[in-house]
């Protein structure tokens, strides 16, 4: 049953001026001085924007959404909620453009709150390949109880995906076999073979969204976190964002640098690195977590016996040529690596995961097929995650790989990344016929930002420990805090990671460039 939802129209408030508290140190106050060289004066070099500092907290705002009571909702999509939490849902009505050319028309993005909204508004964003942003918000919120003695936890469902006005345009035939492709086809013919399937899948959502289509990515997205801060009434946007949505994050940062507030980005895409240099790094990282994943199972006796990657490794080559029966399905290698990679997203989930290949080397599917198929089906009201995962990336970036260096790579990291190079080259070959977009994102680089953690996880499948610790890099006022631990996100999951971020969340106290939490 969907959530229900109700909006009141936005109205453009003037801009609060906020008197800005200085809570970290920041560069000299000295004044620039010019000095005589001989008998000519030389002019000072002009100094770059001093780094905001940490912005006031804030009280509630003025908040324009109306709000309806869809706690058990909530509860039946989580499995359950902790005792006295409430969830509130709403929508928020954005131009589908920019907020220069509302004559492209609207879009609808759906808003869940857990709390009472007398709190501070703290606005959460995850990968728009994930669960609804909605779903993730609400999981946060269960995962730190402690923050709603502060905030309000807010979610926004991403253009396209969730509740949203749904990017649910790609044919169920063309979806099952993009996410269950062969995970180690290499041959020019077979990378043929996905690209048309994706062809078949981009003309269907062209036909379906028409000029829709090229406004569900990230710069976009960004225009619809400012217009929720407008309607939420505060002056400042707090944020977390996980992964993917760290570069939502950082594009709003850009693009509306006096509208952030105490932003942290919990793992983030690297932004030195083009579309197949971030592509090999993540499946060079995703084996690397699947050996920490083998370890752990080898060491509790796990069902996959005393070599988990070579009992991997041997049923993706089975199930390339003999896919495994599961209710209403079959799972061949692409399902299984996809049902990996979401398995290895979550530590506490690994006993699971470990499980349900074990049952699929006894040719029992139905595991994998459960860890996949949100990819695919629809779960609830929630559309597949494919169809806006799909769009968003193409969208994003402006590289396109042509078939044959498609299969110089697949070649290549095939052969060097066993279980996840296939999957890895077969998401470039996606954008191989879409759009190139006319708005690159920017990079993040304003110096006069405020102090932005930004945490990197050493065993994360999703995005690089070295990316994220690229984007502290370039960020000039990134903070870098390092998890050594395992999983997808630091937040929620590491204690030492989790005060660090409350701390700065609600006292405004940066942490330690460079500080390091323990597994």
């Amino acid at each position: 049953m969907p959530r229900t939802t109700h909006r009141v129209g936005a109205v453009l408030l003037p801009l609060l001026l906020v008197v800005l508290a200085a809570c970290s140190a920041g560069p000299s106050d000295r004044p620039a001085v010019a000095f005589q060289d001989g008998d000519q004066q030389v002019a000072p070099a002009p100094q770059s924007p001093k780094p905001a500092p940490v912005p006031e907290l804030g009280g509630p705002g003025d908040d324009m959404l109306l709000w309806s009571d869809c706690t058990d909702q909530t509860r039946a999509e989580l499995g359950g909620l902790p005792p006295g939490m409430t969830a509130s849902c709403s929508q928020l009505l954005s131009t589908l453009d920019s907020p220069e050319a509302p004559e492209r028309g609207t879009t609808r993005n759906a808003l869940l709150r857990i709390g009472s909204g007398q709190r501070v508004p703290l606005v959460v964003v995850g990968d728009v390949g994930g669960e609804p942003g909605t779903t993730f918000a609400a999981r946060m919120a269960t995962q730190l109880p402690g923050l709603l003695d502060t905030f309000d936890i807010i979610g926004m469902d991403r253009r396209g995906t969730g509740e949203s006005d749904p990017a649910d345009c790609v044919p169920q035939p063309q979806r099952e076999a993009i996410v269950d492709f062969d995970a180690r086809a290499t041959d020019r013919a077979d990378l043929d073979r996905l690209l048309e399937s994706v062809l078949q899948a981009s003309q269907e959502c062209l036909l379906d969204l028409d000029e829709r289509l090229q406004a569900y990515d990230t710069w976009r997205a960004a225009s619809d976190l400012e217009e929720l801060r407008l309607d939420l009434g505060v002056s400042r946007l707090h944020a977390i964002g996980r992964g993917e949505a760290s570069r939502l994050l950082t594009t709003y940062a850009e693009r509306f640098p006096t509208s952030v507030g105490r932003m942290v980005l919990d793992g983030a895409p690297d932004p030195t690195r083009d579309a197949i240099g971030q592509a090999e790094h993540e499946a060079r990282t995703a084996e690397q977590v699947f050996d920490v994943f083998a370890a752990d199972c080898a060491s509790r006796g796990c069902p996959l016996g005393p070599d988990p990657r070579k009992a991997v490794n041997d049923l993706v080559e089975r199930t390339r040529h003999q896919p495994l029966p599961a209710p209403g399905t079959s799972v061949g290698s692409g399902r299984v690596v996809q049902a990996v990679l979401l398995g290895l997203s979550d530590r506490g989930s690994w006993p699971a995961l470990a499980d349900a290949l074990a049952a699929a080397n006894g040719g029992d599917g139905a595991g994998l097929a459960n860890l996949s198929a949100p990819l695919v089906t629809a779960q609830g009201s929630n559309p597949p995650w494919l169809d806006g995962e799909l769009i968003t990336s193409c969208n994003d970036t402006t590289l396109r790989v042509p078939p044959q260096r498609s299969s110089e790579l697949a070649r290549d990291w095939v052969n060097r990344f066993p279980l996840f190079g296939g999957a890895a080259v077969q998401r470039l070959v996606w954008c191989g016929s879409w759009p190139v977009p006319q708005q690159p994102l920017p990079a993040p680089r304003r110096p006069d930002l405020p102090p932005i953690p930004v945490i990197s996880t050493a065993n994360d499948p999703l995005v690089l420990e070295t990316g994220s610790e690229h984007l502290a890099e370039q960020l000039p006022t990134g903070v870098l805090v390092r998890w050594q631990g395992s999983g997808h996100g630091a937040v929620g999951r590491s204690q030492c990671a989790t005060d660090a971020v409350t701390r700065f969340l609600e006292q405004g106290t940066v942490p330690t460039d460079g500080m390091a939490c323990p597994e």
